[in-house]
């Protein structure tokens, strides 16, 4: 599967809808973005279970600033609706190749507990 963009009005549906969805943030002026894509690109064809997105920062403003975006590229990770990882920097394969293993090895049941007993805690506060 090849890379989908990604913007304001398909953001939402496609990370809560989807299992794994993979998120980099960029721009076209960005030097470590443009040595990234590449290789966001062949992943993308090496994992046809996931959805591979791309967020242009320079169109996208509003969404960038919502995802809290300081530096780009800006790789986000959501795993069943939750972001499961974000990392400014361009990755080599291999770096890129380790995420992707780590957020399908995820215990999600694990995770869905914490993010509510976060959550509980947070309405008690």
């Amino acid at each position: 599967m090849s890379t989908v963009d990604l913007t304001a009005a398909t953001f939402e549906e496609t990370v809560t809808s989807k299992d794994i969805v993979l998120v980099d943030f960029w721009a076209a002026w960005c030097g470590p973005c443009r040595m990234f894509a590449p290789v966001f690109e062949k992943a993308s064809a090496q994992h046809p279970d996931i959805v591979f997105g791309k967020v242009d920062t320079e169109t996208e403003k509003g969404l960038a600033g919502a995802a809290g975006i300081s530096s780009i590229p800006t790789l986000m990770a959501f795993r069943e609706g939750v972001l499961v990882f974000s990392q400014p920097g361009a990755l080599p394969a291999a770096g890129l190749a380790k995420v992707i293993e780590g957020v399908k090895g995820l215990d999600m049941a694990a995770v869905h507990a914490q993010v509510e007993a976060e959550h509980g805690a947070a309405a008690t506060r």
